[in-house]
């Protein structure tokens, strides 16, 4: 009976979940597509699309993070049926969300001289270096895009979001089939063809997100009175104040997962391959606990704008042990698939590559048990911080999640990678190691704070 009353609560958090689920997919899918294209070129092409995707993907993943701080701001408005303040937010997000996207591309233009550092083979560096400078303008409009999809999550109006990452995939997908491989009057362009496939679906789903959203009747009270005379301190504090720690949380989650990708590269090609095949398989999974974890951003916020914070528990505890369900099925699909999955990416019918190939599935097999137990931790503390997110409680999680990857699971990933016979399984042990930290760290700051407040209510 007990946990039927969390179970209860399934039907709206997968009703919320879903189009967040199918939207966050089709940013990952983006990169699948290109890493199984760009694969069938060969493991040095692969290696490079997965070297520069690395360097650009802490960059989105910096943006995305500052602009989920959009969305429980907004949530809680929305509770309170104030419509001026909600505006306010979307207008402040988007400006930010604009300045922080022209220097994210900025930056990591101008870190691609790293690439050189980090060890990685010469041939891969070359390959990946013009390809990072197309990717990098992508991050223009993608977090811009997130000014958009934050807003609407936040609404509870979850569905634009896929609707433009649905029809941005398709034209990834088309664009990529004709300048990768160069077909019909379409020039051969190899890698630099997925980049320009990346940039353009990019531009498209910004655009149609806009337009979708503008033209409804429930947005047109938030599309209007745009002027730069009605942007304030106070609201740009408001937001920055959320979405610095939560860009930070972000940024200390995938730069680890980045490292990993370098640590990778500097034991061999091999290795980096295996583990852009492992890595694109896991973050799809992943994104199932991201939905969750926006789901429990939205409710957690709506309860904390009613100040119904035993229904607040209730909700975030059935997503709590939904996302754990879910991802107790995924362990268990890379369990039984973790020698076929990595196959999918690889061109196995070119005799020329067969032997580097077999090596790289290998890797990438062992590589995917080890994903298969951490989708568990990883799911669990994506979702807490969401509700902690909900909470609007940032500076503490986003200390415990630097403790977590950088003192606990880079270190771990180091010496086991480099200095054992490990190597890459070794890297993602200490991934494994730095995600359960983290999803046992967070889980005690939100029991932690829960409590208080229901000591208060």
């Amino acid at each position: 009976m007990k946990l039927a009353k969390y179970t209860k609560e399934f039907r709206q958090n997968i009703t919320l979940a879903w189009p967040v689920i199918l939207g966050m997919l089709g940013h990952t899918i983006t990169g699948i597509i290109d890493n199984i294209m760009v694969g069938k070129l060969g493991t040095a092409e692969l290696a490079a699309a997965s070297l520069g995707n690395s360097m650009v993907f802490i960059a989105i993943s910096a943006g995305i993070g500052f602009s989920t701080a959009i969305t429980p701001i907004i949530a809680q408005y929305d509770a309170e049926k104030n419509t001026e303040k909600v505006r306010s937010v979307f207008h402040h997000g988007v400006f930010l969300c604009t300045i922080l996207g022209l220097l994210l591309f900025g930056v990591v233009v101008l870190a691609k001289p790293l690439m050189h550092l980090m060890d990685q083979p010469d041939e891969v560096v070359v390959l990946a270096a013009p390809y990072v400078d197309w990717v990098a303008f992508s991050l223009l409009p993608m977090i811009i895009f997130q000014g958009y999809k934050q807003f609407a999550d936040g609404l509870s109006f979850t569905k634009y979001a896929m609707y433009a990452v649905v029809i941005s995939n398709v034209v990834n997908i088309l664009i990529n089939y004709l300048l990768i491989y160069g077909i019909w009057f379409f020039p051969e362009m190899g890698i630099i063809g997925a980049a320009l496939g990346t940039v353009i679906s990019r531009i498209v789903m910004l655009v149609y997100i806009h337009y979708m959203m503008a033209g409804k009747e429930k947005f047109k009270p938030y599309f209007t009175k745009f002027s730069f005379s009605n942007i304030k301190k106070s609201m740009l504090r408001r937001i920055t104040a959320l979405g610095v720690p939560s860009s930070m949380q972000m940024l200390f989650e995938v730069a680890l997962f980045t490292a990993a990708v370098w640590l990778s590269g500097s034991i061999g090609k091999s290795s980096q391959a295996a583990n852009q095949i492992a890595l694109s398989l896991a973050s799809m999974t992943f994104m199932f606990a991201v939905g969750l974890s926006v789901t429990a951003m939205i409710r957690v916020g709506n309860q904390k704008g009613h100040k119904d914070y035993r229904k607040l528990l209730l909700v975030a505890r059935s997503i709590f042990l939904l996302s754990v369900l879910l991802e107790i099925v995924f362990a268990a699909l890379f369990v039984i698939f973790h020698n076929y999955l990595p196959k999918l990416f690889l061109d196995m019918n070119d005799a020329s590559l067969i032997v580097e190939n077999t090596e790289v599935i290998t890797i990438a097999a062992e590589l995917l048990l080890v994903a298969a137990v951490f989708q568990i931790s990883d799911g669990i503390q994506v979702v807490v911080l969401g509700a902690l997110r909900g909470l609007q409680d940032m500076k503490l999680p986003t200390v415990f999640t630097f403790i977590a990857y950088w003192v606990i699971g880079f270190p771990v990933s180091f010496y086991l990678g480099l200095y054992t016979p490990l190597k890459a399984t070794g890297v993602w042990i200490g991934l494994l190691a730095g995600l359960t930290a983290a999803a046992l760290f967070l889980y005690i700051r939100f029991n932690y704070l829960t409590k208080k407040l229901l000591a208060k209510a």
